[in-house]
Protein backbone atom coordinates (compact mmCIF):
# COMPACT_ATOMS: atom_id res chain seq x y z
CA UNK A 1 0.00 0.00 0.00
CA UNK A 2 1.16 3.34 -1.18
CA UNK A 3 2.03 5.77 1.74
CA UNK A 4 -0.22 8.76 2.24
CA UNK A 5 1.79 12.21 1.77
CA UNK A 6 -0.02 14.62 3.79
CA UNK A 7 1.02 18.42 4.31
CA UNK A 8 3.01 19.19 7.71
CA UNK A 9 -0.40 21.57 8.47
CA UNK A 10 -2.53 18.32 7.92
CA UNK A 11 -0.57 16.58 9.80
CA UNK A 12 0.28 18.94 12.62
CA UNK A 13 -3.64 19.22 12.95
CA UNK A 14 -4.02 15.67 13.35
CA UNK A 15 -1.75 15.32 15.93
CA UNK A 16 -3.55 18.25 17.62
CA UNK A 17 -6.94 16.63 17.23
CA UNK A 18 -5.74 13.46 18.93
CA UNK A 19 -4.01 14.97 21.75
CA UNK A 20 -7.38 16.67 22.31
CA UNK A 21 -9.74 13.60 22.65
CA UNK A 22 -6.59 12.41 24.91
CA UNK A 23 -6.10 14.93 27.10
CA UNK A 24 -10.30 15.70 27.46
CA UNK A 25 -10.62 12.15 28.50
CA UNK A 26 -8.21 10.72 30.00
CA UNK A 27 -6.36 14.32 31.42
CA UNK A 28 -3.20 15.53 30.66
CA UNK A 29 -0.99 13.76 33.21
CA UNK A 30 -2.53 10.44 32.50
CA UNK A 31 -1.47 10.21 28.31
CA UNK A 32 1.87 9.99 26.99
CA UNK A 33 2.90 11.03 23.64
CA UNK A 34 3.06 6.84 22.80
CA UNK A 35 -0.53 7.51 23.49
CA UNK A 36 -0.98 10.20 21.14
CA UNK A 37 1.47 8.24 18.57
CA UNK A 38 -0.89 4.90 18.32
CA UNK A 39 -4.20 7.34 18.09
CA UNK A 40 -2.63 9.31 15.48
CA UNK A 41 -0.96 6.09 13.39
CA UNK A 42 2.93 7.84 13.06
CA UNK A 43 5.94 6.62 13.90
CA UNK A 44 7.38 8.09 16.87
CA UNK A 45 10.38 10.01 14.69
CA UNK A 46 7.13 11.44 12.91
CA UNK A 47 5.46 12.91 16.00
CA UNK A 48 8.91 14.54 17.13
CA UNK A 49 9.44 15.89 13.71
CA UNK A 50 5.99 17.88 14.47
CA UNK A 51 6.46 18.58 18.13
CA UNK A 52 9.37 18.19 20.52
CA UNK A 53 7.23 16.76 23.24
CA UNK A 54 4.12 16.65 25.09
CA UNK A 55 4.42 19.95 26.85
CA UNK A 56 4.71 21.59 23.14
CA UNK A 57 1.63 19.95 21.78
CA UNK A 58 -0.33 21.01 24.91
CA UNK A 59 1.24 24.77 24.04
CA UNK A 60 -0.27 24.13 21.17
CA UNK A 61 -4.22 22.69 21.84
CA UNK A 62 -4.32 26.03 23.87
CA UNK A 63 -3.19 28.05 21.32
CA UNK A 64 -5.56 26.90 18.69
CA UNK A 65 -8.19 26.46 21.38
CA UNK A 66 -7.96 30.03 21.67
CA UNK A 67 -8.10 31.23 17.86
CA UNK A 68 -10.96 29.27 17.34
CA UNK A 69 -12.95 31.14 20.00
CA UNK A 70 -11.41 34.23 18.71
CA UNK A 71 -12.42 33.54 15.10
CA UNK A 72 -16.19 32.96 16.45
CA UNK A 73 -15.91 36.61 18.11
CA UNK A 74 -14.15 38.48 14.92
CA UNK A 75 -17.64 39.57 13.77
CA UNK A 76 -17.89 42.06 16.53
CA UNK A 77 -15.11 44.03 15.71
CA UNK A 78 -17.31 45.09 12.64
CA UNK A 79 -20.69 44.99 14.67
CA UNK A 80 -21.38 48.60 14.03
CA UNK A 81 -24.33 48.20 16.92
CA UNK A 82 -21.18 47.45 19.49
CA UNK A 83 -18.68 49.92 21.12
CA UNK A 84 -15.59 48.68 22.67
CA UNK A 85 -16.73 48.31 25.90
CA UNK A 86 -19.69 46.36 23.88
CA UNK A 87 -17.35 44.09 22.75
CA UNK A 88 -15.14 43.42 25.82
CA UNK A 89 -17.86 42.33 27.39
CA UNK A 90 -18.86 40.37 24.40
CA UNK A 91 -15.01 38.70 25.08
CA UNK A 92 -15.82 37.47 28.65
CA UNK A 93 -18.89 36.67 27.49
CA UNK A 94 -17.69 34.21 25.49
CA UNK A 95 -14.94 33.35 27.82
CA UNK A 96 -17.58 32.06 30.07
CA UNK A 97 -19.71 30.47 26.98
CA UNK A 98 -16.55 28.38 26.53
CA UNK A 99 -15.60 27.46 30.00
CA UNK A 100 -19.23 26.51 30.77
CA UNK A 101 -19.78 24.29 28.14
CA UNK A 102 -16.25 22.57 28.46
CA UNK A 103 -15.96 22.79 31.61
CA UNK A 104 -15.21 18.79 32.27
CA UNK A 105 -12.68 18.84 29.50
CA UNK A 106 -11.16 21.94 30.39
CA UNK A 107 -10.67 20.97 34.46
CA UNK A 108 -9.11 17.51 32.87
CA UNK A 109 -6.58 18.92 30.67
CA UNK A 110 -5.17 22.18 32.28
CA UNK A 111 -5.89 21.28 36.11
CA UNK A 112 -2.57 19.53 36.10
CA UNK A 113 -0.48 23.06 35.10
CA UNK A 114 -0.89 24.98 38.37
CA UNK A 115 0.90 21.98 39.90
CA UNK A 116 4.22 24.00 41.16
CA UNK A 117 6.64 20.95 39.28
CA UNK A 118 4.59 22.30 36.16
CA UNK A 119 4.98 26.16 36.57
CA UNK A 120 7.54 26.87 33.71
CA UNK A 121 4.70 25.01 31.35
CA UNK A 122 2.13 27.07 32.99
CA UNK A 123 3.72 30.03 31.49
CA UNK A 124 4.68 28.92 28.36
CA UNK A 125 0.93 27.92 28.02
CA UNK A 126 0.06 31.45 28.82
CA UNK A 127 2.65 33.08 26.54
CA UNK A 128 0.80 30.52 24.07
CA UNK A 129 -2.33 32.04 24.65
CA UNK A 130 -0.86 36.18 24.99
CA UNK A 131 0.33 35.70 21.53
CA UNK A 132 -3.23 34.69 20.26
CA UNK A 133 -4.78 37.16 22.54
CA UNK A 134 -2.78 40.33 22.14
CA UNK A 135 -3.82 41.38 18.87
CA UNK A 136 -7.51 41.14 19.47
CA UNK A 137 -7.28 43.23 23.09
CA UNK A 138 -5.18 45.79 21.08
CA UNK A 139 -7.62 46.46 18.44
CA UNK A 140 -10.83 46.63 20.32
CA UNK A 141 -8.65 49.13 22.52
CA UNK A 142 -7.54 50.98 19.78
CA UNK A 143 -11.09 51.46 18.54
CA UNK A 144 -12.39 52.48 22.36
CA UNK A 145 -9.38 55.07 22.30
CA UNK A 146 -10.49 56.24 19.10
CA UNK A 147 -14.28 56.44 19.73
CA UNK A 148 -13.65 57.66 23.36
CA UNK A 149 -15.70 54.93 24.78
CA UNK A 150 -12.61 54.01 26.82
CA UNK A 151 -9.39 56.01 28.32
CA UNK A 152 -6.08 53.42 26.54
CA UNK A 153 -3.68 55.66 25.02
CA UNK A 154 -1.44 52.68 24.28
CA UNK A 155 -3.68 50.29 23.52
CA UNK A 156 -0.99 47.24 23.02
CA UNK A 157 0.52 48.44 26.74
CA UNK A 158 -3.04 48.63 28.37
CA UNK A 159 -4.29 45.43 26.68
CA UNK A 160 -1.00 43.10 27.93
CA UNK A 161 -1.18 44.28 31.33
CA UNK A 162 -5.16 43.48 31.09
CA UNK A 163 -4.10 40.06 30.09
CA UNK A 164 -1.44 39.59 32.47
CA UNK A 165 -3.93 40.62 35.52
CA UNK A 166 -6.28 37.45 34.69
CA UNK A 167 -3.12 35.05 36.05
CA UNK A 168 -4.48 36.01 39.63
CA UNK A 169 -8.05 34.89 38.53
CA UNK A 170 -6.61 31.38 36.94
CA UNK A 171 -4.81 30.81 40.07
CA UNK A 172 -7.58 31.43 41.91
CA UNK A 173 -9.51 29.31 40.40
CA UNK A 174 -7.17 26.41 40.86
CA UNK A 175 -7.59 27.01 44.59
CA UNK A 176 -11.71 26.95 44.06
CA UNK A 177 -11.12 23.75 41.89
CA UNK A 178 -9.24 22.32 45.00
CA UNK A 179 -11.79 23.60 47.52
CA UNK A 180 -14.77 22.16 45.27
CA UNK A 181 -13.44 18.96 44.74
CA UNK A 182 -12.73 18.61 48.93
CA UNK A 183 -16.50 18.80 48.96
CA UNK A 184 -16.74 22.53 49.99
CA UNK A 185 -18.51 23.76 45.96
CA UNK A 186 -20.23 26.82 47.65
CA UNK A 187 -17.71 28.76 49.10
CA UNK A 188 -15.68 27.82 46.12
CA UNK A 189 -17.83 29.61 43.89
CA UNK A 190 -17.81 32.65 46.38
CA UNK A 191 -14.08 33.18 46.66
CA UNK A 192 -13.87 32.68 42.74
CA UNK A 193 -16.86 34.85 42.39
CA UNK A 194 -15.48 37.78 44.21
CA UNK A 195 -12.26 37.45 42.12
CA UNK A 196 -13.88 37.69 38.99
CA UNK A 197 -15.95 40.62 39.90
CA UNK A 198 -12.39 42.33 41.66
CA UNK A 199 -11.05 41.86 37.93
CA UNK A 200 -13.85 43.18 36.66
CA UNK A 201 -13.30 46.26 38.47
CA UNK A 202 -9.59 46.42 37.93
CA UNK A 203 -10.48 46.86 34.48
CA UNK A 204 -12.88 49.47 34.79
CA UNK A 205 -10.90 51.59 36.45
CA UNK A 206 -7.55 51.03 34.00
CA UNK A 207 -9.80 52.17 31.23
CA UNK A 208 -11.14 54.54 33.48
CA UNK A 209 -14.98 53.23 33.00
CA UNK A 210 -17.74 53.78 35.33
CA UNK A 211 -18.11 50.95 38.04
CA UNK A 212 -20.47 48.22 36.33
CA UNK A 213 -19.62 49.14 32.71
CA UNK A 214 -17.83 45.14 32.58
CA UNK A 215 -18.99 41.74 33.70
CA UNK A 216 -16.60 39.57 33.29
CA UNK A 217 -18.77 36.93 35.35
CA UNK A 218 -22.56 36.77 36.25
CA UNK A 219 -24.33 35.34 39.05
CA UNK A 220 -24.22 31.09 39.01
CA UNK A 221 -21.31 30.95 36.70
CA UNK A 222 -18.68 30.25 39.01
CA UNK A 223 -20.97 27.59 41.03
CA UNK A 224 -21.82 25.82 37.34
CA UNK A 225 -18.20 25.86 36.30
CA UNK A 226 -16.76 24.26 39.58
CA UNK A 227 -20.35 21.88 39.78
CA UNK A 228 -19.69 20.74 36.10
Amino acid sequence: MARIIKSPDVRTNELIDCAQRLFFEHGYENTTVNDVIREAGLSKGAFYHYFASKEALLEALAARMARQSLDEMRPLLDDPSLDAVGRLNALFANSRRMKADMAPQLKNTFNALFKPENIVLYHRIDEALTAVTLPFMTEILRRGQEEGSLDAPDPEAMALMLLNLRLGIAKVMHRALQQAEAGDVESAAAMLDNWMQSYGLAVERILKLPEGSIQVTEPGFARAFLAA
